[in-house]
Parts: structure tokens; C-alpha cells; sequence
């Protein structure tokens, strides 16, 4: 486990050799990248109060949190999916601070996110449903379409099967038309892979030593 700069907690992957999430800060990162940058945005977009969110990259479970969280504010449903390859143990989400950071009401809902079985739905609280898919992106064959994408994957350089071509021709024709894809990744090839699937890259300010992160959106 490793203490981040905002006082958050994240884990460092030996698979991958990298942290989960940024060490300027667990929570800020994700806030900026996910919620303020994807979430809201896509609240100002969309008319509808009910929305379909896919994740790639449950990890932590720190953005499922967050979305609840920020879901209940604003009175919308969720339909949430996340697909994670490699799920931590319950030990060590244990271990995570994200709830004494953001306030002991949500403790039980995010122990709940972890402790539901993989490949089922529930409702974690009224109006959030966490489908959770134990499932590599390459094998996973949406059956809905989504309003937003959180494009959370380890970095180009620990995972670069899945900043590819065929991966965001995937991910575009998951989206619905005027919907959008949220990473905090702005690498060059990831780009151009990107517009050559059709996505409209915006680059926003990246979030600490990150100088940007990409919205990509299916106009």
C-alpha cells in the first residue's frame, strides 16, 4: 500500500509495477479525470436521468465509489458496468482509506461493491446498479449501449494491448452517438489510434504531474 499525496491510500501492482492510481492523489485523480471531466460532463450533455457507464479497470473500486457518490447529488440512475481481469483481494481493499477520506456513510457501499460476486448486477444503493464482469476488454461483448466510458486501464506502457486500434474501434461502437470516452492517458499513438476510429479528441488539462488526459467523443 502507498500513501498518496492527498492523503489517500492506492496499491502499488507488482504485475505491472506501477500504482493503481496516481501519488499526487488517489481521490483528486480520479475526481478530476472521472467524475469532473466524464461524469459532469456528460450530465450537461445528456437530457436523460438515467444513465450507462462502463469502466475498464474496477481496481480499486475508488471510481465506482465516486460515481455513486456524485450520482446521489445530482438525483440519476446508474447503470454501471466494470470489467476487471485481475481483481484484488478483499484484504486489501480493507486495507484502502478511501471512505475515511470521503465520509464512513459510503463504508458499506463500497464493501458491498467488492463483496458482490463477479459476472451479477446489484443495486448498491437506490438507483446505482454495479454490474461487475470478470472479463478481459478483447473478450467482452457489450449488449447495451453507454453515455460514458472510464478508460482506466494501467498505462500504454504496462498494458499495451489495450490502448490499440481494435480496442477503440470497440470502445466507439459501444458509445452512443454524442456520448464520450475519459482517459487520463494523452500518449501521442494512443491518440492517433483514437481519431482513426472516428473518435473527436479533446486535450484537457491533465491532472498533477500529468500535464494532459484525453476526452474523446463519438459526435
Amino acid at each position: 500500500m502507498v500513501e498518496t499525496k492527498d492523503g489517500s491510500t492506492t496499491f502499488f501492482s507488482e504485475r505491472f509495477q506501477t500504482t493503481y492510481h496516481s501519488t499526487d492523489g488517489s481521490v483528486e485523480e480520479s475526481m478530476h479525470v472521472f467524475i469532473n471531466n466524464g461524469f459532469r460532463y456528460c450530465l450537461n450533455s445528456v437530457e436523460d436521468k438515467e444513465l450507462h457507464i462502463l469502466e475498464i479497470g474496477f481496481g480499486t473500486g475508488l471510481n465506482a465509489l465516486l460515481t455513486l457518490m456524485e450520482s446521489a447529488k445530482h438525483d440519476v440512475t446508474i447503470h454501471y458496468h466494470t470489467l476487471e481481469l485481475y481483481p484484488l483481494w478483499l484484504e486489501n481493499i480493507e486495507e484502502l482509506n478511501f471512505t475515511q477520506k470521503l465520509g464512513a456513510a459510503y463504508d458499506e457501499c463500497f464493501k458491498q461493491m467488492h463483496l458482490q460476486e463477479w459476472n451479477t448486477t446489484s443495486e448498491i444503493s437506490k438507483g446505482f446498479y454495479l454490474t461487475k464482469i470478470l472479463r478481459s476488454v478483447e473478450e467482452y461483448n457489450a449488449n447495451t449501449k453507454f453515455d460514458l466510458i472510464y478508460f482506466d486501464a494501467f498505462s500504454p506502457k504496462e498494458q499495451p494491448e489495450l490502448w490499440t486500434k481494435s480496442v477503440f474501434s470497440k470502445m466507439y461502437s459501444f458509445l452512443k452517438d454524442k456520448s464520450s470516452l475519459v482517459t487520463y492517458c494523452a500518449q501521442g499513438q494512443m491518440k492517433r489510434n483514437m481519431k482513426t476510429v472516428g473518435f473527436k479528441l479533446n486535450a484537457l488539462q491533465g491532472f498533477g504531474s500529468k500535464r494532459e488526459m484525453t476526452r474523446a467523443e463519438r459526435i
